[in-house]
């Protein structure tokens, strides 16, 4: 019956953020879709955008995991009033870098997308969609934080509204942009570009009004703390060290990226509708990391260093169980899933086996990312940084390398790569959290 209460407990705060995920994997999916009778060179167009911004919400995505998890140990512990004052710092901190990313879209998406290594038509097709997604990025990393925050008091549905609206928002602007639908411009993929820069903006000012109107009865969201520039420096260490952890996988998926180019734009567009279907196991995975970080982070706060572990614990028995039941549903349908993108044989046809290799893999992806959010969720930023960035780059590059520029296994060697480094990258971060001893973690405090 406790376990149950306990698995209860959990799915109350990993199911609003599975169906938020859900939502921006949907509409990653279906603006794929979309495009997709555009061509493939559109398809690898998106496809290398899409890697690109991962980058740059990567390197900047510090800022909202690190109010995720102090806001949680703040709200465990009923100090509330330090969580906001570190919450005005890190919006202050992500309003600079969105006026960085800003300007950098401005002035180098052309460059940025020619040094990816497409074909000069991929080139010429995604210089101006790149640059808007740029744009709508800016606007994304400062709703990223309003979102770790929502998510660490514990209300991921709030979260979960959010991301919904904005997203439904930007598939139905995608068609009707993208095709000249509903008396829209028809304006091709630059269309689509557009549509995820006005959902971005939209979902910018939904965000604020709820922290500064429904919220502020319960946190004084309105209120505005002193300023500790010792809170400034540990948020801005925790960025930074959660910010190089997703950027060296991010990173080392971009090179992995320019290896799959190598191998022209069908093998492109053929893995990037792969990646779309397997960001369906990214999906579960991000949510009940997402929610590991809340519960530990919060078990931490309470001085309960062994409920906090614990919930861990369940937390990735509950998010490994979802794993294995999507697994199953793309191992049998890979084909029919792969033809729902692209009805070319070669690109669907490829994907579909590229999906069947995966389905059951990605569980080491689920290992990373739960026991990585309970890591969050103690204040082990230090760990995490240094095993993604020894793996992706000493491990990660060099295997998809070897497999694809030098044994000339094509697409199927990248993913041998891919999933090497994701096994052994799961399986570091779950020994590191059993082996360590919660009785001594400690709330972070900023110090001088």
């Amino acid at each position: 019956m406790k376990l149950l209460k306990s698995w209860y407990g959990i799915l109350v705060l990993a199911l609003p953020s599975l169906f938020a995920f859900a939502t921006q994997t949907m509409t990653g999916t279906i603006n794929l879709i979309l495009v997709g009778d555009l061509g493939y060179v559109v398809i690898a167009v998106v496809g290398v955008s899409n890697i690109i911004m991962y980058n740059v919400f990567a390197i900047f995505s510090g800022i909202g995991h690190t109010v995720n998890y102090l806001v949680a140990q703040n709200f465990g512990a009923s100090e509330m009033r330090k969580g906001m004052q570190r919450m005005y710092l890190a919006l202050v901190v992500s309003l600079g870098v969105a006026i960085f990313i800003a300007f950098a879209g401005w002035l180098a998406s052309g460059a940025v997308l020619k040094f990816t290594g497409g074909s000069a038509e991929l080139v010429a097709t995604g210089g101006e969609y790149l640059e808007l997604r740029f744009y709508a990025m800016a606007f994304g990393i400062i709703s990223f934080v309003f979102h770790g925050f929502f998510r660490g008091v514990g209300d991921t549905r709030t979260s979960m509204v959010v991301s919904i609206v904005a997203n439904v928002l930007m598939v139905g602007l995608t068609y009707g942009l993208t095709y000249g639908h509903w008396g829209m411009p028809n304006m091709g993929v630059v269309g689509a570009g557009y549509a995820l820069l006005i959902g971005e903006a939209v979902q910018l000012v939904i965000c604020l009004f709820v922290f500064l109107g429904p919220m502020h009865k319960r946190y004084q969201t309105r209120k505005l703390q002193n300023p500790d520039w010792k809170e400034l420096k540990l948020i801005s260490q925790e960025s930074g060290k959660l910010g190089l952890q997703e950027f060296s996988m991010s990173v080392s998926m971009y090179i992995f990226t320019m290896f799959v180019l190598k191998l022209g734009d069908l093998a492109a567009a053929a893995n990037e509708v792969a990646l779309s279907v397997m960001s369906f196991g990214f999906m579960p995975a991000f949510a009940f990391g997402s929610t590991a970080t809340i519960l530990v982070g919060q078990g931490i706060g309470e001085r309960r260093p062994d409920k906090a572990k614990k919930a861990g614990t369940n937390t990735a028995v509950l998010g490994a169980i979802f794993l294995i039941l999507l697994g199953t549903v793309e191992l049998i349908w890979a084909v029919p899933i792969a033809r729902m993108y692209s009805s070319d044989p070669g690109v669907y046809e490829l994907a579909a086996h590229l999906i069947q290799v995966s389905a059951y893999l990605q569980i080491f992806d689920g290992f990373y990312n739960f026991y990585a959010g309970g890591l969050r969720g103690i204040g082990d930023t230090t760990f995490l940084m240094k095993a993604s960035f020894a793996l992706s780059f000493g491990m990660f590059v060099p295997l998809t390398y070897l497999f694809v520029m030098v044994f000339e296994w094509g697409s199927m060697g990248a993913w041998l790569a891919l999933y090497s480094f994701l096994v052994a990258l799961g399986l570091a971060v779950m020994i590191r959290y059993y082996r360590t001893d919660f009785a001594f973690v400690k709330l972070k405090e900023a110090h001088g």
